[in-house]
């Protein structure tokens, strides 16, 4: 009888078991070279579905495809357990070889966890949801399918000199502490995930998808149009200002030091010092030099994709090999399956075709956000993951890392710290304030003598362009500063950029200004709750208004400050933490236009509701205090607010003072754990030794909790949801998703969608699921929001009060 691993949807064609395992095991193999574990990875792709190799299996596909109507129901038929019960009883029963109970350990665990997330190899019940798999659980005919596999995939006598030349790898890059295993059985399960459906996804579309590039001609290419770009800078007119004197400078100096071995390293370059560009050369001639694969920029805010993006791609002229990945637009799969049942796999309907869209940063050159970045290491399922092993053979540029989510500091850092060692990753942190992640517990590998701007208190004190007046000493609400902004744009006739710390604050005081028959100027609102597309129209029209010097105002919250390039005359910020403060008046004078200093005020908005957002809260203290210090002695702190030495003691504060005890991830449903403990510290966590006690011993060497750890992680606390909006073309764009028939399709339309889509908190949905306000789409993937909810100034309208009008399109 024929064994069947799919069956493609428009002809009926039968990929085999074999055909499929080899295929992935070549991808597989591929992926794994990168960092010199070929064979390990590959042992994972050979083994994935051997437990296909049965007849139940076979049955189930076939009906399910030509008699669906008695087909069996999804999730009875155990197809990845097989793989890792084979490995465990070959090479981890009965051997003293640590190098073989790891080997199979890791690679077993990505091959029973394919269809779910990395299982428990302890959990906080004292259970082991691994070896439940590999010794207990009642699969079907795992006799039969060995029988097959070395029958028609490898006689065993191969397969052991595989397995062999996989440990020999392991025993070459393996230092056995627990948190480089945990890495690496991430990695291995990266390059499975990727490999498995990529080759699904070429058998479907029955052609090859791979887009093959030369990472080294296209990287030439591109740093000699960058390097034009600069010629250009240096013979126009203003090339005698002093800051674009000081750009040119801070360029040269990136590409000189991009002759330096890879590591983790700072650009200090102060904000509006052109570090987009500067960090880019750098990237590109290191990339040659030290061959990468691909440059990745990392971001807080998808604002600053949407404009980095833009900078760069205008220069560079290529839209192909550049990818800006703002979110998941298609609705996480269930996480709640432990891997104890399978998908519905080997059939082609939406939901397998969506899960087979190319969504593996396989680009030269991409753009995406630290949300992004986190959840490929922690996140839980398999869509995030994927991604992890094209990060290797990377240059990767944080552009204002000091906004990395507080609780995720040390994650953050322990990823960084494999990419530079394992992954052969050069890191760059670009940034004015950098955030001294060197000093905390699970610190940051950073290279000795790694700044690579000289003299970077001689640079900061010549980019002076603005002052900050400190009027935080009576709090305003937001009547009080509509007033003081009416008053203040009557006096100066100048455009305005307010920046507050809350959605809400922001709206009401856009509505006040608006309302208002005596405040004359233009005013613009930005915000979180607005696609991309939209936000990108306000950007362009407040451009345009900057470089005709017409008046207005601009309210949002501060996704305007990092890396935006709009050059206001005059800064309003809501008082907040040190970098923000920095940030916001890198919004001012950005390009020393106006050769005097002009001022950003800080202000103290009373009606704030921050006690959901307590980094904010905290940073506000900590700047306070530094306000007050100052006020007291104007030689305090390096004699400024913006000061290094008043950054870096702001920093220090508030990592070992205000948020010592949450920077490792703490998990309060478990007591005293932190991820941390589920993660790296094995051992520490207790689990091990209660484990090994509670059962007369321990036969795992592995003893992380990944699902646990998974379930809890959250970069941001709140979950949400991603939709779709009708604006622009969020609409037909709905309408072509619902249409598209192949895989290719589909991957280019959800790529698109990213610029139409917001995300949802939990509440919004209910509200808006029962106001009528949500349609779903492509069985139950994607979310569209109706035009009702969706407003041309606010974006989000919970009202259902919104119009959408012809100017939007």
């Amino acid at each position: 009888m024929q064994s069947i691993a799919h069956i493609r949807e428009y002809d009926k064609k039968i990929q085999t078991v074999s055909e499929h395992l080899l295929g992935v095991k070549i991808l597989a193999e591929n992926y794994g070279e990168k960092i010199g574990l070929k064979h390990v990875v590959g042992l994972a792709g050979v083994l994935h579905d051997l437990g296909k190799y049965t007849e139940k299996f076979r049955n189930y596909i076939w009906d399910a495809v030509h008699y669906p109507e008695i087909a069996e129901k999804r999730g009875k038929i155990d197809h990845s357990t097989a793989g890792g019960r084979l490995l465990y009883n070959m090479y981890h029963d009965n051997t003293t070889d640590p190098f073989k109970k790891i080997l199979a350990e890791i690679v077993g665990n990505a091959i029973i966890s394919h269809h779910a997330y990395l299982q428990d190899f302890i959990t906080p019940e004292l259970n082991s949801k691994y070896l439940f798999r590999v010794q207990e659980k009642d699969i079907c005919e795992f006799e039969k399918s060995k029988e097959c596999f070395f029958r028609y995939v490898m006689t065993e006598v191969e397969f052991d000199k595989y397995v062999n030349n996989a440990l020999d790898e392991l025993k070459t890059i393996m230092d056995r502490t627990p948190t480089q295993v945990i890495f690496l059985t991430k990695y291995i399960f990266s390059g499975l995930i990727d490999a498995d459906r990529t080759n699904t996804r070429e058998f479907e579309d029955n052609k090859e998808n791979k887009v093959y590039f030369d990472h080294l001609c296209l990287f030439q290419s591109y740093y000699k149009k960058l390097i034009d770009k600069y010629e250009t800078f240096n013979r126009s007119a203003t090339s005698d200002h002093p800051i674009n004197k000081l750009r040119a400078g801070m360029a040269e100096r990136c590409d000189k030091f991009a002759e330096e071995p890879s590591g983790i390293y700072t650009l200090s370059i102060p904000t509006g010092g052109g570090k987009t560009l500067a960090s880019l050369r750098y990237a590109l001639k290191h990339a040659q030099m030290h061959p990468k694969q691909r440059i990745i920029y990392i971001v807080p805010f998808t604002t600053i994709i949407e404009q980095n993006a833009k900078e760069v791609r205008d220069i560079l002229k290529d839209d192909r090999h550049i990818l800006e990945h703002h979110s998941n637009i298609v609705i996480d799969e269930d996480k709640n399956n432990d891997g104890n049942e399978e998908e519905q796999e080997g059939l082609f309907n939406t939901k397998e075709k969506i899960k087979l869209a190319r969504d593996d940063w396989d680009s030269p050159l991409i753009f995406t956000t630290m949300v992004q970045f986190l959840n490929v290491f922690y996140s839980k399922g398999t869509r995030n993951i994927r991604r992890l092993h094209n990060l290797s053979h990377s240059v990767l540029i944080f552009d204002e890392v000091q906004k990395v989510p507080v609780q995720c500091v040390s994650l953050f850092n322990e990823a960084l710290n494999f990419l530079r060692k394992d992954a052969h990753c050069s890191i760059v942190f670009c940034t004015a304030t950098q955030p001294a992640l060197e000093f905390v517990d699970h610190k940051l590998e950073i290279n000795a003598d790694g700044e690579i701007i000289e003299q970077v208190d001689r640079v900061n004190d010549a980019f002076k362009r603005v002052e900050i007046i400190d009027e935080t000493s009576y709090p305003m609400t937001t009547d009080y500063l509509g007033n003081w902004i009416n008053k203040k744009t009557l006096e100066d006739k100048q455009s305005i950029l307010i920046i507050l710390n809350t959605k809400a604050v922001v709206k009401d005081l856009y509505v006040r200004l608006k309302n208002d028959d005596s405040f004359s100027l233009p005013v613009y609102h930005l915000s979180t709750s607005m696609c991309p597309a939209h936000r990108n129209r306000i950007l362009r029209e407040m451009k345009d208004l900057l470089k005709a010097k017409i008046p207005f105002v601009c309210v949002t919250t501060q996704l305007i400050e990092a890396g935006v390039n709009v050059s206001f005359s005059c800064v309003v910020r809501s008082l907040a933490g040190l970098d923000s403060i920095a940030q916001a008046g890198g919004r001012c004078n950005r390009h020393g236009e106006y050769e005097e200093l002009k001022y950003v005020y800080v202000i103290d908005h009373l009606e704030e509701k921050l006690d959901k957002l307590k980094e904010i809260k905290e940073g506000k203290i900590l700047t306070k205090q530094i306000l007050a210090d100052l006020s007291a002695n104007p030689k305090a702190h390096g004699g400024g607010l913006l000061s290094r030495e008043a950054m870096t003691l702001y920093f220090r504060r508030f990592y070992t003072v205000k948020f010592k005890e949450v920077l490792n991830y703490p998990i309060t449903d478990l007591g005293d754990k932190d991820m941390t403990d589920l993660l790296f510290n094995s051992y520490r966590n207790g689990y091990a030794q209660d484990y090994k006690k509670e059962n007369e011993g321990l036969e795992l060497l592995n003893t992380s909790s990944y699902k646990t750890a998974a379930d809890y992680f959250r970069v941001i606390n709140d979950i949400t949801q991603p939709a779709i909006v009708p604006y622009g073309d969020g609409k037909e764009l709905i309408n072509k998703l619902n249409s598209a028939a192949r895989v290719e399709e589909l991957t280019e339309l959800l790529r698109k969608a990213q610029q139409y889509t917001i995300n949802l908190y939990p509440n919004e949905v209910n509200e808006l699921s029962s106001e009528g306000g949500l349609e779903i789409h492509l069985d139950g993937q994607v979310i569209e929001l109706k035009e009702r909810w969706y407003s041309k100034e606010h974006g989000l309208d919970m009202e259902g009060e919104g119009e959408l009008g012809l100017a939007l399109v």
